[in-house]
């Protein structure tokens, strides 16, 4: 059961889709081509597209990044429906999901730093890595309920871990999820490891924030970068755990420079700011998108 009201799921003909950027930069053309993707397929099928600010990376986000991604999406033509939902501004709606979780015996407290996992990892050999690097080794999942309590009453820092074995134990059956275009794809989310869900400096994290949003507003198509489509393994066992519907998914290319390299804002790619000032007009920006151009 969900741990947050949810609204009815929308009838499969009626499509919302959503575009939710992180506020730790301006927007450049890979986003635009991302958020195209979505403002299109909501609009050719008379649905509903959303925007949501993702910014639960308090330490990397900034207010005046916000007010640039609405305003970039203004002057490219882009419209959407409802309010603009805010992720630091519904923490709460997180902790009653962890609490839920944590309730069901399917997360624990990990006081491991970076430097205490790679000493692990390394006394046992290494391990493969996973989507998201090397899973962890299960260290704190062995300490008893008394240890964990008095680390906590100590005041030691700790985040929050899904136990991954425990949690596909509390699913039905084997998972899978809807891509666009190739049908049913299974799901393998145990090559992520016990993940972590929260932090002290992130109070959630963006897998359980991205697919209670995704729940909480109704969306029926995800479409996002094929950088992401490993990630979906882990967001359908969360939307089965908690009961939530499942959407479909469309993971599109990444727009790439003439060195082959992803369009990334850490790699300097041009902000759609940057092309308006030097006087492109956003029909121009639009069709560099489209066309994968930068």
């Amino acid at each position: 059961m969900a741990a947050s009201p949810h609204p009815p799921s929308p009838q499969p003909s009626f499509v919302v889709t959503r575009f939710a950027p992180s506020p730790t930069g301006f927007l450049h053309l890979g986003h635009a081509y991302s958020a195209l993707h979505a403002w299109r397929a909501a609009r050719d099928a008379g649905g509903r597209f959303l925007l949501r600010i993702e910014d639960i990376d308090r330490t990397r986000c900034r207010p005046e990044y916000t007010e640039a991604i609405l305003e970039d999406l203004a002057w490219l033509g882009l419209d959407w429906d409802g309010p603009v939902r805010v992720q630091s501004e519904h923490f709460p709606d997180y902790r009653a999901t962890l609490n839920c979780l944590s309730g069901r015996g399917l997360l624990y407290p990990c006081f491991c730093t970076r430097a205490d996992i790679a000493r692990e990892v390394a006394a046992i050999g290494g391990a493969p890595h996973g989507p998201e690097g090397v899973p962890y080794p299960g260290t704190c999942r062995r300490l008893f309920a008394a240890a964990r309590a008095t680390r906590i009453a100590a005041g030691d820092a700790y985040a929050l871990r899904l136990d991954m074995q425990a949690a596909l134990a509390a699913v039905d059956g084997p998972l899978s999820f809807d891509e666009l275009g190739e049908g049913r794809i299974p799901c393998d989310p145990a090559r992520f490891g016990d993940i972590v869900l929260a932090r002290k400096d992130t109070p959630a994290s963006y897998h359980l924030c991205v697919t209670h949003d995704d729940a909480l507003q109704g969306v029926t198509l995800v479409t996002r970068g094929e950088d992401l489509k490993p990630a979906t393994d882990l967001h359908r066992l969360i939307q089965a755990l908690m009961g939530w519907p499942e959407p479909r998914y469309r993971h599109h290319a990444l727009l790439r420079g003439a060195d082959g390299r992803r369009l990334a804002k850490r790699d300097g790619a041009p902000a759609l700011r940057a092309l308006r000032e030097a006087g492109m007009d956003a029909a121009a920006v639009q069709d560099m998108a489209w066309r994968g151009t930068p």
